[in-house]
């Protein structure tokens, strides 16, 4: 039971994704049987909930890093979280709040120069919200408005 009582911990840290922590339990030399049962004590105990981490994870790393849906989504496929949970977890990004982020970066990007901007500094831009993860079409609108 000091699996447990170090998962709980691991958890209670900070919300994690099932296969994070199954990776964990592995990882300290548990076999199969002993983590699952691990994880659906920690479920029942709701100390691992799967949609509350999604959900936070796609809060976080839209405000702190910037990331955009496709980004998220991405990192959470690779932490397997089902599709419909991702789902829920992109629609907790205020669709307001998202546009912004996009604007405030493109602001940010060009503050200096007071002139239109030119094909090329508009195409870097492009690239950089392409690599944040933001969607093609949103970012085309917002530049085309510069």
């Amino acid at each position: 039971m000091e699996a447990k009582r170090k998962a709980e911990s691991y958890c209670a840290y900070q919300e994690r994704a099932q296969q994070e922590v199954r990776n964990k339990l592995y990882e300290w030399g548990l076999h199969q049987e002993a983590v699952e049962n691990i994880i659906v004590q920690l479920i029942e105990e709701n100390f691992l909930n799967e949609e509350r981490f999604a959900k936070a994870y796609a809060l976080g790393k839209f405000r702190m890093k910037g990331w955009g849906k496709i980004k998220i989504k991405q990192h959470l496929k690779l932490k397997n979280v089902s599709e419909p949970l991702i789902r829920l977890a992109l629609k907790t990004i205020d669709i307001d709040e998202y546009n912004k982020k996009i604007e405030e970066t493109i602001n940010k990007k060009t503050e200096l120069t007071k002139k239109p901007i030119s094909i090329a500094e508009k195409s870097k831009i492009y690239r950089h919200l392409q690599s944040k993860g933001f969607e093609n079409e949103i970012i085309l609108e917002k530049l085309n408005n510069k």
